[in-house]
């Protein structure tokens, strides 16, 4: 779904159009990017079940505005981090479970994800939307939640797109009674036009509302969540939670035709290596003396090259100060997304991930854990390789473009893997070809990953084939090439627009 053009409050994208309908009335109502992006957040929770929630953890990049909405002296970028942590603080090491492997066929292709309680990592979606509505909203986060929770208790039914995750994902959806009692409560899975209800979650984002992020970190839900893990061999303590903060981090910065792209730091991976592979494209543009935009074949050169930066001295690297900086300048110089621009000059970028989800929910609260122990792209060098408090390699890449200073193209992925591949050809798409947001979100995609291109149909690749690479063909466009959501400012006119990526159901708003 597009948004068409206006210069009104701000726009919002974001992977249901429930939950960008959610953001764009926090505008109306008065409040900034981050106040958006909150209520679109909490929304996906009941409208994207599988992909978010309570149990996940995320990113938020945040460029502040100016005026009434924006008051304090806060000017800076900053990146939140609430992403998910390494458990195992006093845990029994020896008595952890086994994951549980997954497949999971995206039609064209098929990758084995892994779930069960050994795949629960600390959460930090509780405390990053508090810390955030206490450091930049302007609405009461009680009032952003209530919509969300009153949509939980009722139900979203499923969209072809959500549906969709749900079919692929059956194996998760069935894998404890607490996760079939939400997806398929009579022994069936929930298909398209049938509502996914959720009121113990409800209830649970009530309190939310009403207590903020202590009940999930040393009360009562963070002793029904480590209770629950410690019967199946989970290594999520109680020291883990209270030990969980939100950090506050510079973004990483990259120059681009002119512009500033601002992405996700260290320790996350995705930042740094779209940083990188701009900063290539750049050279090759320079070397060739050429204005025009990048080929598929400089594209696929930059992904390979990337990808090839992901060793053993790469992750342990991304955790030490310094390290952003000292990396670039040596070699140069299932989840879901919501971006927002604002009237008064605002952006918010936040990606959130709840992994495939682990298959346990933890009784009475309707929250599902994330299985982010368990993503093969997040532990690249092998399982439960990570001391207990860091935080994992996201690839998830909250990212704002800047011109001349302010704000141009807000945009964001889910997609694991292919997450900083989708990101880099929409702001390519964006800055290169000139196409609008909304075009460039679905414009076929390739992706470069373990010496195999993988096409969407009408992505050009005559020139990869020429040079031998091999060439996995999609017979349609497919959520595994990620689902951006992006949106715009016209620098000339001021008049904001967006897209929601189609392949994951998104769509975007103009409040």
């Amino acid at each position: 779904m597009t948004a068409v053009p206006s210069r009104g409050r701000g726009v919002v994208a974001a992977g249901h159009p429930v939950s960008a309908e959610a953001g764009a009335e926090a505008l109306r109502a008065g409040g900034n990017a981050v106040d958006a992006a909150l209520a679109a957040m909490v929304t996906s929770f009941a409208a994207e079940p599988l992909l978010t929630g309570l149990g996940a953890g995320g990113y938020m990049l945040v460029v502040p505005g100016e005026g009434p909405t924006w008051p304090g002296e806060e000017r800076d970028p900053v990146l939140l981090d609430f992403f998910v942590e390494v458990p195992g603080r006093g845990a029994d090491h020896d008595g952890r479970g086994e994951l549980v492997p997954v497949s999971v066929s995206f039609g064209d292709a098929v990758q084995v994800f892994n779930a069960g309680a050994a795949s629960v990592g600390t959460y930090g979606m509780p405390r990053g939307v508090c810390d955030a509505a206490e450091r930049f909203g302007r609405i009461p986060l009680a009032e952003l939640v209530a919509p969300a929770a009153a949509l939980a208790r009722a139900g979203v039914p499923l969209n072809p797109e959500q549906a969709y995750v749900v079919e692929i994902l059956d194996g998760i959806c069935r894998l404890t009674p607490g996760v079939a009692a939400i997806f398929a409560p009579d022994g069936r899975l929930l298909g398209e036009g049938e509502a996914i209800r959720q009121p113990e979650l409800a209830a649970t984002l009530e309190l939310l509302a009403g207590e903020g992020a202590r009940p999930f970190y040393e009360g009562e839900i963070a002793a029904a969540a480590t209770a629950v893990l410690a019967e199946q061999g989970g290594l999520l303590t109680a020291a883990d939670l209270a030990a969980y903060e939100t950090v506050a981090r510079p973004p990483v910065r990259a120059a681009y035709r002119g512009r500033e792209v601002l992405s996700n730091p260290p320790p996350s991976a995705g930042g740094t290596l779209i940083a990188y592979a701009l900063a290539l494209l750049e050279r090759e543009r320079d070397a060739a003396g050429d204005g025009g935009g990048p080929t598929a074949r400089q594209l696929v050169e930059a992904m390979r090259a990337s990808q090839a930066e992901r060793t053993p001295d790469f992750l342990d690297g991304l955790a030490r100060e310094g390290f952003l900086d000292e990396f670039l300048a040596a070699r140069l110089g299932s989840t879901t997304h919501v971006s927002v621009l604002d009237g008064a000059g605002g952006a918010c970028s936040v990606t959130c991930s709840n992994g495939e989800g682990a298959g346990i929910v933890v009784p009475g609260t309707g929250i599902h854990l994330n299985n982010m122990l368990g993503e093969q792209d997040l532990n690249p060098l092998g399982f439960h390789r990570f001391a207990p408090g860091r935080r994992l390699p996201s690839m998830m890449a909250p990212t704002v473009v800047l011109r001349d200073g302010r704000p141009e193209l807000v945009l964001g992925s889910a997609g694991s893997n292919r997450i900083r591949s989708a990101i880099l050809q929409t702001i390519v798409a964006v800055v290169d070809h000139g196409l609008t947001a909304d075009a460039a979100v679905r414009a076929p995609r390739i992706h470069f990953e373990d010496g195999i291109v993988y096409a969407e149909p009408g992505a050009d690749t005559d020139e990869l084939e020429q040079d031998g690479h091999a060439i996995a063909r999609f017979r349609a466009r497919n959520l595994f090439f990620g689902g951006v959501q992006a949106v715009e400012r016209d620098p000339a006119t001021g008049a904001l627009s967006g897209g929601g990526d189609p392949r994951r159901g998104g769509a975007a708003v103009v409040a």
